[in-house]
């Protein structure tokens, strides 16, 4: 199983969410909520703060676990896990998505989003 971590990031009552444009055929082309995979060693709360790094060049503090969704995919199995963040600093810089929205949480599920993403958008649609 594949740890993975995700960012819920807000901004006037909206939530983040990118496009991927490389990386896993699974999740190609989908929206998601940002984030990656956790390395062997390394904490959650650490892993989604570099991986928003390498991705956005955005600095965020994460502040908590909320949700996660194993997904089996055709190849592998997935953990994700949803943690909230605060923004920090950083410009948007996008390498690993080819575009990013901020969405109204009841709107999530009009995106595309990624298999393993989509129980994460309606525990959130819940929450409004």
């Amino acid at each position: 199983m594949i740890k993975v971590v995700a960012a819920l990031i807000e901004k006037e009552n909206k939530v983040l969410i990118a496009k991927r444009s490389n990386g896993d055929p699974n999740t190609l082309s989908k929206w998601e909520f940002p984030g990656g995979k956790v390395e062997k060693g390394e904490d959650e709360f650490h892993a989604i703060e570099r991986e928003i790094k390498e991705e956005f060049e955005l600095d965020i503090k994460a502040k908590c676990f909320m949700i996660n969704n194993i997904c089996e995919y055709p190849d592998k199995i997935v953990d994700l896990r949803l943690y909230s963040c605060e923004y920090v600093s950083g410009e948007f810089k996008l390498h690993a998505h080819s575009e990013y929205q901020w969405v109204e949480k009841n709107k999530l599920s009009e995106y595309d989003l990624a298999p393993a993403d989509i129980p994460l958008a309606e525990f959130l649609k819940e929450m409004v």
